[in-house]
């Protein structure tokens, strides 16, 4: 079991996800992304945040589900990565961010093992928020340079 004090909650499809909130600087609305040449579909491309240029990964098609177009409640989830030893500022695009939650105290049960077609390796944990499962990501796995070359939560 794992066991962290806070998370940001969000959702992708009818799914809820979750991020620790120490590894989220903000939450912003969308804004206009600049495409980057012959990047997979998930890499949207890039953002402006106060002068600095970030990186922004579709959640939405990097986790297998169909690209929709974005909606009045879809969000940039700011977040500060390591890979390879370094930290790393980019944005997470979700369908909806809900709230900053304890998960139920926080107490996560380790995530399911079913096979090669889900990657429980981008998985710390599934917790509870209220009567709803969520599954909390391992930011740093879900974003590693072997995750950003082309392998989503599908195997």
């Amino acid at each position: 079991m794992s066991k962290i004090s806070q998370f940001l909650t969000f959702g992708i499809e009818s799914e809820c996800f979750a991020l620790p909130v120490e590894r989220v600087r903000e939450v912003l609305d969308l804004r206009p992304i600049s495409r980057l040449p012959k990047a997979p579909d998930y890499l949207l491309g890039l953002i402006d945040v106060r002068g600095a240029s970030l990186l922004v990964v579709d959640l939405r098609l990097k986790f297998g589900f169909p690209a929709l177009p974005p909606t009045n409640r879809t969000r940039i989830i700011v977040v500060e990565a390591i890979v390879e030893g370094a930290t790393l500022g980019l944005g997470l695009m979700a369908d909806c961010v809900f709230a900053v939650s304890d998960l139920d105290g926080g107490a996560l049960e380790p995530p399911p093992s079913i096979g090669e077609r889900w990657r429980a390796d981008y998985v710390v944990g599934v917790g509870r928020d209220g009567g709803r499962f969520v599954v909390a990501l391992d930011l740093d796995r879900l974003i590693s340079t072997d995750a950003l070359s082309g392998r989503g939560l599908a195997a």
